[in-house]
């Protein structure tokens, strides 16, 4: 880790577009030249409005990006799966719903991706850049296990937990293995997995994979051990260090479990007991994720008081970072100084 409570923001694209005039379709994917022009912008931009806080750069450089450092946009695994992927200018990419039959769940392999869209494209553009420069930052979001598992499988997911666990587990191996491969082969490529699934990452260690485990949320514990924990064992044997990236409200009550998976990174998300999630992941970076909404509406002194109130009940601050992720277009930049502020004394104070 280069810093002590390292402290992140990340903007959605709506914020990206009314702020910067950067479009999110297609091309600012999956074009090599339009990911350069847009890294440029984007760190210029930040430092413009934040630079006091340690964002962005003056006089940034082009440099040859392989996906962006700036957003996430988790379309990749759904893609090669064969979901249509819906691009807007100023949005995240959506995979639209692509709900397989009983046969076709059963049927479902892992495909050769490196000849699949998008990778066959990114690939081909990584190639051309890696000639010319001799080497490629960032990465791309590789999803997670559930999030990726309902676009093709539907609100019956969950209810084949218990009427269908064979199958369920089934189509869950075959997304890690996807998930694992691309991942692995990402890293190797860039040094890095999944800086755009969370920014922090870059600032605690970039080999890092972080899994997307938006969906676990949605259900029990016990399903969770049942169903999905032996499957990410065998993804964390694979793919250290790992990390989970858990932006629901209940991590205090999966941490345990997560624990055995020795996690060298958690997102703690909003509403999350992190004293109890510190017990529980106690050698685990934890990075604790502020409200965008409250970042949004609330007063300053009010944001000031939710970060106080996650460092305060962090407990030892070696281990610990501050993030809010996805904040949107008129997000009050005088709500981003006061936690900035916060964040300091804490600083001065260990």
């Amino acid at each position: 880790m280069t810093e002590f409570i390292p402290f992140e923001v990340v903007f959605n694209p709506h914020w990206w577009h009314e702020t910067a005039g950067i479009s999110f379709t297609r091309d600012f994917y999956l074009d090599p030249a339009t990911r350069v022009a847009n890294d440029v912008t984007m760190r210029r931009v930040l430092w413009e409005k934040f630079g006091g806080f340690g964002l962005g750069e003056e006089n940034p450089r082009p440099r040859p990006v392989a996906g962006s450092l700036h957003v996430a946009g988790g379309f990749v695994i759904p893609a090669l799966l064969g979901a249509e992927i819906q691009f807007e200018p100023d949005a995240a990419p959506q995979p639209l719903p692509c709900r397989l039959s009983v046969e076709q769940l059963e049927r479902l392999e892992v495909p050769d991706w490196r000849h699949l869209w998008p990778m066959d494209e990114l690939i081909r553009g990584w190639d051309a850049q890696e000639a010319e420069w001799g080497y490629l930052v960032g990465d791309l979001n590789t999803d997670g296990l559930l999030n990726a598992a309902y676009h093709f499988y539907g609100h019956d997911l969950f209810a084949d937990f218990y009427d269908a666990p064979e199958r369920v587990q089934r189509v869950l191996d075959v997304i890690a293995e996807l998930i694992v491969e691309v991942a692995s082969y990402v890293r190797e490529r860039t040094g890095s997995p999944s800086i755009s699934v969370n920014r922090m990452v870059e600032r605690v260690d970039p080999r890092i994979f972080l899994h997307a485990n938006c969906s676990v949320q949605m259900i029990s514990v016990r399903s969770y051990r049942a169903m999905q924990l032996p499957v990410e064992r065998r993804m964390a044997d694979r793919l250290r260090p790992f990390g989970v990236h858990h932006c629901g409200a209940n991590l205090h009550q999966i941490a345990p479990a997560y624990a055995e998976l020795d996690l060298a990174f958690a997102d703690v998300g909003w509403g999350s007991d992190v004293a109890a999630c510190r017990r529980a992941l106690p050698s685990t970076f934890l990075n604790l994720r502020l409200s965008p909404i409250r970042m949004l509406q609330a007063t300053p002194q009010e944001v000031a008081a939710d970060a106080e109130g996650l460092l305060r009940a962090a407990g030892p601050l070696d281990k610990i970072g501050l993030c809010c992720i996805n904040m949107d277009y008129e997000t009050p930049e005088e709500n981003l100084a006061a936690v900035y502020e916060v964040v300091e004394r804490y600083r001065r104070s260990g």
